[in-house]
């Protein structure tokens, strides 16, 4: 009987996942981070989020500038059940996936940090997505 309850009491301590994810959107950008940040705070738990900042766009140049930052949050979710949740909150939010790669976006959502390890190579090479990182990572 006691080891079923020490199995239930360890279960019931899982430790979340520490997740920081790259925030970008240049189609309503207010209007759909404040939206993005709504449904994803229904799911997992927001500790910190960014200085939202202006950035020009990569790639694709004639089209609004981006509003950018970065959120770190704590989940149960394993990773890839939390990259099906980003992509559904994304295509909630009318993101297109037919658009071209760096075209405008409703939101992008990416895991940029899992516990500690920097998941995502774009945090060498954009400024403003390390800025933000950095920013939340406290």
């Amino acid at each position: 009987m006691k080891t079923s309850h020490t199995a239930t009491s360890s279960h019931s301590m899982t430790i979340p996942n520490v997740v920081i994810i790259g925030i970008g959107s240049n189609i309503d950008a207010e209007e759909n981070i404040s939206k993005m940040l709504k449904i994803l705070s229904s799911e997992v738990e927001i500790k910190k989020i960014s200085a939202l900042v202006k950035t020009k766009p990569i790639g694709i140049e004639n089209q609004p500038d981006f509003t950018n930052g970065a959120v770190k949050i704590e989940t149960p979710h394993k990773k890839k059940e939390l990259k099906r949740l980003l992509k559904k909150i994304e295509d909630r939010l009318g993101r297109d996936r037919k658009a071209p790669r760096f075209g405008p976006r409703t939101i992008d959502l990416d895991i940029v940090v899992w516990n500690g390890e920097i998941v995502d190579a774009d945090y060498y090479t954009r400024d403003f997505l390390r800025k933000s990182v950095d920013e939340v990572l406290i």
